[in-house]
This record gives structure tokens, sequence and C-alpha cells, in this order.
């Protein structure tokens, strides 16, 4: 097994075809991230169009500072969804006091609300998206279908003890939605524009 501090091979590879420049690198990534990116700004902002541009945004940040990702603190995946997150809700406050500031009614406060509740609602999109499959499916029959541990661990063919425990572990992870971190290797100022 790898030492817990050596990043994915793969996370590593990839920052360094892009600090090489190699557009290859830039489509393979897109390939790959460009369904969570463009989902995660849909959640946050709730605007096709605004998720588009948040989209484009966060493929050019990496294209030109593939050296902001440092891959000993996490998984590509998660930087790369954690930049996604912090322009979309940067994005969002942006145009909510615009809007705020043409409307001349509403407060900072509904404001920071609707910001923070975007912001848990994208955090755990990607929880939920980023968690192992066992844990997943267990959630999803209790939450979508409405069934208890027992008949999540009848579906599922494990006993009910696992299943308590898939349920369990999958709800702590969701439970860190509320969590906000610093995103790693983003710029406090990047408005994104391209």
């Amino acid at each position: 097994m790898a030492k817990k501090d050596a990043p994915p091979r793969w996370d590593r590879k990839m920052q360094q075809r892009l600090a090489r420049g190699e557009a290859a690198a830039l489509g393979e990534l897109y390939d790959r991230f460009a369904s969570l990116v463009h989902g995660l700004a849909h959640t946050v902002l709730g605007d096709e169009r605004a998720a588009d541009h948040i989209t484009r945004d966060v493929f050019a940040h990496v294209w030109e500072h593939p050296d902001s990702y440092d891959p000993k603190q996490g998984p590509l995946r998660s930087w790369v969804a954690t930049l996604t997150h912090h322009l979309a809700v940067q994005r969002l406050r942006a145009t909510e006091t615009a809007a705020l500031a043409r409307a001349g009614r509403g407060s900072t406060e509904e404001l920071e609300r609707k910001v923070r509740h975007a912001s848990v609602t994208a955090r755990a999109d990607f929880i939920v998206q980023s968690m192992p499959v066992p844990l997943r499916a267990a959630l999803e029959l209790a939450y979508f279908q409405r069934r208890d541990y027992r008949q999540t661990a009848a579906d599922l063919g494990v006993t009910e003890d696992e299943a308590r425990r898939r349920l369990r572990l999958g709800l702590q992870l969701l439970a860190t939605a509320h969590d906000a971190g610093a995103p790693p290797g983003v710029p406090p100022g990047y408005g994104g524009a391209v």
C-alpha cells in the first residue's frame, strides 16, 4: 500500500503534463471532471449559463495555474471541486449583491443565508458523488425508497449490522457538508473571468 502522504500517481502526472503545457492533458482532465464541475456549479448557482461560465473558468484556471495544485494536499478531483465551489460561491455572492443593490430591498443576512445554503448543498452533492458505492447505495435506498436498515440489508444482500454501518458512515460523511474549509491553491481574489 502507498504511503498516506503520497499523492495518487495519476494526479502527479496530470499536474506535470499541465505544467509542461500539454493541451492533451487539459482535454483529458476536462473529459474526466467537466460533468463534476458543471454539476457543482449548477447546484450552487441554479443557472445553466452561469454553470457553463464557471466550468470554463475552472479549466482556464487549471490551465493557467497548474502549480497552484499541491498533490500532497489531496486528490486532484477534490481540488478541482473546491476550486469550482469557490468560484461558484463567489459568482453567486456577486450576482446576489448586485440584485440587492438594484432592488433596494433584502439584506446581507439573507444573501449570506442563500450563499451558505447553496454552498452546503454543493458540498453535500460532491460528498455523495465521491463516497464509495456501497455507502451511496445504502443511503439512496434509505432516502429515495424510504427503506429502513432491515429492508436496505435485504435489498443489498448484506447483514443488518452491515447495513446500519453503511448508513451511519454515509450520514457521517454527509454531516461534514457543513464544514467549510479554505480552498487549497485558490487565489483569494480570483474572479475567474476569462
